[in-house]
């Protein structure tokens, strides 16, 4: 049954509210709210809960956190059973993650709450999608999820902890899950390369109207299932002709972008982002693609901005709907319906727009290069090499960078781009362009780059079609949440994954410029 009719008049409402709200007092609202909940918690107690009355009270009475500090102040001794630890109740569910850039093992809270929040942003980005294509049937046919394994280890009776897709299949309700595809025995398959050959073959025989994940695995998986098409000799087209929407996040779009809609062209399909982390769905596209990602303002999440730049003080400047200003780059900061308050997320965020606040997502705070004091930061370097893939005229699958440093004293480093490609193109030329941008963009890598006194140009290695994914294998990180690390900051841990991924990298142990790599 298509129910996209009544998704449509829903939608519709939901816009309308949407247009009415006040950032200001819908966020100040919000945090009374979650302050509120969780007074009788031991967080709530031990940062004076019950005498909040404002942001400021908030703002003075609750410090930053990362979630190292969570866990040792507060969930490690009793993990896992958090019961009125920081929220009220038992924690009933973890989503077991990595780390984006730590690769540390955490275990961040998940209640049926904060599900349900994601839920709400989910139903606003559909929102936005009909609004600006009121024909469109995203129900018409199943949704395909393209998401980790969904099996969960009961880590203490009646408490989950696994990837976050197969906290989401668990609560799903029964009447939607005939709509969702795969199906729950699928979903479960832990070995991406038997998931990703079994779900491309039974999404040949579905109509597949709405489909979700990361870009990099939506590819893999629409490359799978054109190939199982050709082999059947179906006739060509889009290879879901009846997909309406494709939701992605967690990795930019651009790099994937003109490979994904070469499967899209011809299906009235729509590509929108949403803004996905464990801790909560953030924000979501409710304009067209690099206008920036509107902010849930009114769905049990607080946000707060740091200034990049002073992450590290002891006493940071902390904004807020009420106080964000546009073109300055914000670490993020969230308190959340799963007992999360203060905590510093990870992610850097630009505002092109505060009423309603509107974002680009600039990288991680982690995720930035500056070995040699040029201080280039992971959306700077994403620019780079989408500028020379389009200005070159090949497709980057995936890339990595990081340092080398010199061998001696008076030596220059230089940094190693690893990017896997079926393209030819000089690698030279490659290296002259990422350097010549970076030097337009980023005053600090032009002055380090001046005369080579600080840094060389940079190296550029090609490796085969294959080789990141050869490598994630080998980690057993194929599928679900888990993407190719873009920056590596310190020299030894990169020769290493440069090594695994078949390219030796050298110390630069002279001043004068290292030849670029083919």
């Amino acid at each position: 049954m298509d129910l996209s009719p009544v998704l449509r008049l829903l939608a519709k409402r939901r816009l309308a509210k949407l247009q009415r709200i006040d950032p200001v007092a819908t966020q100040e609202r919000t945090l009374l709210g979650l302050v509120g909940r969780a007074r009788d918690t031991r967080f709530g107690r031990d940062h004076d809960f019950a005498r909040i009355r404002s942001v400021a009270d908030f703002q003075a009475r609750v410090p930053l956190r990362q979630f190292e500090d969570f866990w040792t102040d507060y969930f490690k001794a009793l993990w896992p059973l958090l019961d009125n630890v920081s929220w009220p109740g038992r924690i009933p569910f973890f989503a077991k993650t990595s780390g984006t850039t730590t690769g540390r093992t955490k275990y961040i809270p998940i209640t049926r709450e904060i599900i349900k929040s994601n839920e709400r942003t989910g139903f606003d980005l559909m929102s936005f999608h009909l609004a600006q294509h009121p024909r469109s049937r995203p129900l018409a046919g199943r949704s395909f999820i393209v998401a980790g394994s969904t099996a969960l280890e009961e880590v203490a009776p009646g408490v989950f902890a696994g990837d976050v897709s197969g906290i989401n299949t668990k609560l799903t309700p029964f009447w939607v899950r005939p709509n969702i595809y795969p199906t729950a025995d699928l979903a479960l398959i832990s070995g991406w390369d038997e998931k990703l050959d079994k779900l491309a073959r039974g999404a040949l025989d579905l109509r597949i109207s709405m489909m979700s994940g990361m870009c990099n695995w939506l590819l893999v998986m629409l490359d799978r299932i054109a190939e199982l098409k050709a082999e059947r000799g179906l006739r060509a087209g889009p290879t879901l002709p009846d997909l309406q929407l494709l939701i992605h996040g967690g990795v930019p779009m651009e790099l994937y972008r003109e490979r994904l809609m070469a499967h899209l062209g011809g299906a009235p399909v729509e590509a929108r982002e949403l803004y996905p982390t464990s801790e909560g769905f953030i924000a979501c596209a409710d304009r067209g693609p690099g206008e920036g990602l509107r902010m849930m303002l009114d769905n049990d999440l607080f946000l707060e901005l740091v200034p990049l730049a002073e992450i590290e003080s002891k006493t940071p400047t902390r904004h807020w709907a009420a106080t964000i200003q546009p073109d300055i780059d914000y670490a993020l900061v969230l308190s959340n319906n799963a007992g999360l308050f203060g905590y510093v997320l990870g992610d850097v965020v630009r505002f092109l727009d505060t009423a309603p606040p509107r974002f680009l997502i600039m990288g991680r705070i982690a995720q930035k290069l500056s070995p040699f004091g040029e201080h280039l930061i992971g959306a700077e370097i994403e620019q780079a090499v989408q500028s020379a893939a389009r200005e070159l005229g090949f497709a980057v699958a995936e890339y990595t960078v990081g340092p080398v440093l010199p061998a001696t004293a008076g030596g220059r480093g230089y940094h190693v781009y690893i990017m896997e490609t079926s393209d030819t193109v000089p690698a030279q030329a490659v290296a002259h362009h990422l350097d010549r941008v970076l030097r337009e963009e980023n005053y600090d890598y032009e002055c380090q780059r001046a005369g080579d006194k600080g840094v060389l140009r940079p190296v550029v290695h090609f490796v085969a079609p294959g080789t990141f994914a050869g490598w994630m294998r080998a980690k057993n990180k194929l599928g679900g949440q888990n993407k190719v690390p873009r920056i590596t900051a310190k020299a030894v841990p990169f020769a290493q994954m440069a090594a695994e991924l078949g390219v030796a990298v050298a110390t630069a142990a002279r001043s004068e410029h290292v030849p670029v790599g083919q």
